[in-house]
């Protein structure tokens, strides 16, 4: 099995048993303006009217985008569960929601003048087949924007649970670790740009913003935990990853009993020349 087959078929059972883990984890998170990462995302592409969420998920996003009347909007997704979910949305009604993978489109050429992608476009193999089918799909003038994770804001919870992870993921068996995911080069801004260059986008706006998950200490692990690498950990191992991470969270809880996390993201746009 190639390296992208593998990482493909890890991500496809992982979302099989856990089909909504994006939107749970990150759906109730806010910046500092009060807006949650996909309606950050969504603003990117405001007046574009045929829409292509890549890596969709349950929908999310998409419902974030069908606020504005009169688009067309398309999802493609690998795993069918999350796909199941975006079909339950009231919004997401006449949507094109489809299987299928990034680095094979099935659309057009043209067929749409914005493509967004929250957390995902991270996570694929070929990346560089992926910007190009993106090129492909997008008509002249196209926007790309996407959301790519930008690691814990120190001190708090997430960088915890970090630190808690990886040391119980080191003790794991081998076959009990994630495959390596997606491209580096796609986690800053200079090496997206060097994937997306050749297919013909230029780099208009990186910015860094931080989300702030804080809550009650199990609504925190709850959100944390839903990161790829607790997926192949034994259940015995998870739940002394738990109580270890609930026992020192407690520590940074304040008076209200919320456990400050924060998390960063990088908010990319790039638009095809």
């Amino acid at each position: 099995m190639t390296t992208a087959a593998a990482q493909e078929a890890f991500l496809k059972a992982f979302h099989s048993e856990h089909p909504a883990v994006t939107g749970d984890a990150f759906g109730g998170g806010r910046a500092p303006d009060g807006r949650t990462s996909y309606e950050i995302l969504g603003d990117r592409v405001t007046g574009r009217r045929r829409v292509l969420d890549l890596g969709c998920g349950d929908g999310m996003l998409l419902e974030v985008l069908a606020r504005a009347e009169g688009r067309r909007l398309a999802g493609v997704d690998l795993s069918p569960e999350s796909l199941a979910l975006a079909r339950r949305r009231p919004a997401l009604a006449h949507a094109a929601l489809v299987e299928a993978r990034a680095q094979d489109l099935p659309f057009t050429d043209g067929a749409f003048d914005a493509c967004v992608s929250h957390l995902a476009l991270m996570l694929m193999g070929d990346v560089d087949r992926v910007a190009a089918e993106i090129a492909r799909v997008l008509s002249p003038g196209g926007v790309l924007a996407c959301v790519v994770g930008g690691g814990a804001v120190g001190g708090e919870a997430y960088e915890l649970f970090g630190a808690l992870l990886g040391e119980t993921v080191r003790q794991a068996p081998a076959d009990r670790r994630i495959p390596p995911l997606g491209d580096r080069r796609t986690r800053d801004r200079d090496g997206l740009a060097e994937v997306l260059a050749p297919a013909g986008f230029a780099m208009a706006d990186w910015r860094t913003v931080p989300i702030d998950l804080s809550g009650p200490a199990e609504r925190v692990w709850s959100s944390v935990s839903g990161i790829y690498d607790v997926g192949p950990l034994d259940g015995a191992a998870v739940a002394r990853l738990r109580r270890a991470f609930l026992t020192e969270a407690a520590a940074l809880a304040g008076p209200d009993g919320r456990v400050p996390c924060g998390f960063r993201i990088h908010v990319a746009t790039a638009r095809l020349r």
